[in-house]
């Protein structure tokens, strides 16, 4: 019965998505009444959703906030696009492909896939126009550094929500998630691009690159800097844990490399030297913040409302039921969160709340089973980004602006995504042989 109860509240979660219904009041919906159906008490489900709230925006909400910030500076004042002019410069031609790969994975480190994208587009016309190359022979690495980062590594929503669900560590994360990122990209962008030289956009003019606006970009070196520090910070506390002794270096180092705290500081460093030093008026950079705040809110929102989903299952003392079913089965636990963050992508169409609701049922795994939560967060991650098609947004935002048909997106977009979440699979579980 308990089974058949989940499976319901999934299928509700899946038709209120395809009817359009947002899916922060659609979790929340879902969410009651699959505590109700479970044998909760009224009060005890009050008390869930409460701890809900408070669990899952405690461990994330200030990292996204400062996440989206540091992205919209990065963007606004132009060292996003000079991060990607430095790249394309310095590869030349012959190797567009991997520069364009680089600059990608880059800039969708801080920034998030829609903002990343739509930097990015510009650049990819301009270089198919210039260099005669098919477009998405350029486009396709661009597009799998992106969902790349955006899957694996943290700051993104996705990998935030999963570490926080699973308790996971921040830095190891992101250090397999690079690992594992790294041949994922290779395969889904040039590899793949290289064989998609025969699907042609029908207008390459659809978007004039060459009439951005003019505006003074800022020096390579610090836009790199500023763009990596939280990535070197995060790092960095990991190596001091484990190499170093402890002391005064290496609590300081932890200190620096908590994700927040990296992210507040690069924040600040942004602010002062894009903004205060290049004499933009305090008005125009608190507006830069209250843009990147606005922009994010409905994420934080929905990300809420999985969190209370995740914690009315787990109060609701699925767990153990969960664990079990797993074991008939007789599949290892990384593979079956990973098929069933897969299947929830393919019906729901949103790779963020596919793994939000991913991660309230196959959490309880993780109290059952020496599994690493890095790589159950991977694992739901790799899911995440499985099969997509028409029902997820960057389906669409692909085809429209590279003019596209419905088959050439499928051949295309819809077979980068499969490559990067079959590879990440099987990056997660080489990884668990190996640790």
């Amino acid at each position: 019965m308990t089974i058949l109860i989940i499976i319901l509240a999934i299928g509700l979660q899946i038709f209120l998505s395809v009817k359009k219904v947002s899916p922060f009041l659609s979790l929340l919906i879902v969410a009651i009444l699959a505590g109700l159906f479970l044998g909760m008490k009224p009060e005890a489900l009050l008390k869930s959703i409460e701890a809900g709230v408070g669990s899952t925006l405690g461990g994330l909400a200030l990292i996204i906030c400062l996440g989206a910030i540091l992205g919209k500076i990065l963007e606004e004042s132009g060292a996003a696009e000079k991060i990607a002019i430095t790249l394309i410069n310095s590869f030349g031609e012959k190797n567009i492909q991997w520069a364009v790969l680089l600059t990608g994975f880059l800039i969708g480190i801080p920034l998030y896939y829609n903002a990343g994208f739509i930097i990015l587009v510009p650049l990819v016309f301009m270089l198919a126009k210039k260099t005669g190359l098919p477009l998405l022979y350029i486009a396709i690495p661009m597009a799998a550094s992106l969902s790349t980062t955006h899957c694996f590594l943290p700051p993104h929503p996705g990998p935030v929500v999963l570490i926080n669900a699973f308790k996971a560590d921040v830095g190891k994360t992101l250090v397999y998630g690079i690992c594992i990122a790294i041949p994922a990209v290779i395969l889904a962008g040039p590899l793949l691009g290289r064989q998609l030289k025969k699907i042609s956009s029908s207008d390459i003019n659809f978007f004039d690159a060459t009439t951005t606006n003019v505006k003074n970009l800022p020096n390579a070196l610090p836009s790199f800097l500023i763009a990596l520090l939280p990535v070197i910070l995060i790092t960095l506390s990991v190596l001091a844990s484990n190499f170093l002794d402890k002391g005064i270096v290496q609590t300081l180092l932890l200190f620096l490399g908590n994700s927040t705290i990296a992210l507040l500081l690069s924040a600040l460093v942004a602010f002062v030297y894009f903004g205060i030093l290049q004499k933009v008026k305090m008005e125009t950079q608190m507006q830069w913040l209250s843009t990147a705040i606005s922009g994010i809110a409905m994420i934080l929102l929905i990300i809420t409302a999985g969190g209370v989903f995740k914690q009315v299952l787990t109060d609701s003392g699925t767990g153990d039921y969960i664990s079990s079913f797993s074991s008939k089965w007789n599949m290892p636990p990384l593979v079956f969160a990973w098929v069933v963050t897969a299947l929830l992508r393919v019906m729901i169409g949103s790779a963020t709340v596919a793994g939000i609701t991913a991660a309230g049922v196959v959490a309880p795994l993780l109290a059952q089973n020496n599994v690493s939560p890095e790589l159950m967060v991977l694992a739901v991650g790799s899911g995440s980004v499985f099969g997509s098609h028409i029902n997820d947004s960057g389906f669409w935002m692909y085809k429209e602006f590279f003019k596209l048909s419905l088959k050439q997106t499928f051949l295309s977009w819809t077979v980068m995504e499969t490559v990067i979440s079959v590879v990440g699979l099987i990056g997660v579980l080489i990884l668990n042989a190996l640790i």
